[in-house]
Order: C-alpha cells, then structure tokens, then sequence
C-alpha cells in the first residue's frame, strides 16, 4: 500500500557540472516553502562547506554503523566516496507538510522512488559534452584526471535520464531555474496538495 504524505519530495540529480546545486540553491533562495535535506557523505569538505549545513561529514565507521542501522533512506558509492540520506529525516518533516529538495545521484532517487511514490524526480542535463567539460574546469575544485573520471561517469549517469519525471537543460541558467519553480509550482497544484492547502475552499465547496 503507498503512503501518502503531506508534504512533497523533489528529487534532483545530474552529471558532476550541470549545475544542479547552484540551480537548487537558487530555488530556496526564492522559495522558502522548500528545504534543503543535509545528507551524510564521507568525503572531506570542499571550500566554504560546513558541517551540517552543506552535508554532515563522517568517517567510514560512523557510516558504516548508520548502514548497519539501517537508517538511511538511499546511500550510494560516488566518485570514491559515500552519501546517505538520513530516513527519519526525510519522514519527518515531509509528515509535518514541509516540501523536501534532495540532492543525490541517480542511484540515490531511483532508490527513493522505490520508497517513495509520490516523489518528484527531476534530472538536469547540461547542452552538450563541451560545456560540462568547461564547467568543471572552471570550478577549479578538481584535476585533470578527476575531471575525466566525471566525464566518463557523466555518460552513465544520464544514461538513466528516462527513469526521472522531467529532465531540465541547463543551458540558460535563468530558464532553468524558471523550468524548476515550474515543477515545483506545478506540483503543489494537485488536486492532494491543493485539498491539504486549500481546505476550507474545498469545505465550502463541498468536495471531498
């Protein structure tokens, strides 16, 4: 049997330099209606990260125990090191009606549309090989021989593009984000999500 929940799961996964994390951070930032869920990976920080905020960095023991626990909802091995995404989290405050933005692999939503139905899966595409190529140079956070490894896991990755719900073209970086406050507006409009927001319309209406 599915359960329902009140709140909404948007799911959100691309290639290393597609811009998904500055596309969902954009969101957020126009949207206080979506939260961010801080996942647990094992690889170090880069740059300005914190711990708790961007993600919770652990070691491999700590991860190793949660994975014996059971309680993370997906995790997944990426580019050498681990992510998770703490199950109890994610219940708990799509229960209380909070809308939930993950980002994570593809392995990682596929998991999770297993668990969750009603999850929105959303892939982000960059226009062409070239592009991603120079992105990732430009980020600056990786050598020559990392970004190679991205490139070679880019292909694999959006080769699973057709197990998610809509795909976005990161090309133009505002009509990409329009395309995703489109999925997330869109998704809010449902007949559930509108009954939940809207109840006393739908009371004085008299629609069940």
């Amino acid at each position: 049997m599915m359960t329902t929940y009140p709140g909404n799961l948007y799911v959100v996964a691309a290639p290393s330099g597609a811009g998904k994390s500055s596309l969902v951070k954009a969101l957020m930032e126009l949207d206080a209606g979506v939260q961010p869920s801080v996942s647990h990976t094992t690889r170090a920080p880069r740059g300005q990260e914190f711990h708790g905020r961007e993600y919770f960095f652990i070691d491999d023991a700590q991860f190793d125990a949660m994975v014996a626990q059971q309680a993370f909802l997906e995790w997944a091995h990426v580019h050498g090191n681990r992510y998770g995404t703490s199950k109890a989290t994610i219940e708990e405050r799509i229960a209380q009606g909070m809308d939930v933005i993950l980002e994570i692999d593809f392995q990682g939503a596929i998991q999770i549309k297993r668990l969750f139905a009603n999850a929105v899966l959303i892939f982000i595409l960059p226009p062409s090989w070239d592009e991603l190529r120079a992105r990732l140079q430009r980020r600056g956070e990786d050598t020559a021989e990392v970004i190679e490894v991205r490139l070679a896991n880019a292909a694999t990755e959006m080769a699973q593009a057709h197990e998610f719900d809509f795909v976005i073209i990161n090309q133009l970086f505002d009509k990409a984000l329009f395309d995703l406050k489109a999925i997330v507006h869109a998704q809010r409009l449902k007949y559930a999500s509108q009954r939940r927001i809207r109840s006393d319309i739908f009371q004085a209406l008299k629609i069940n």
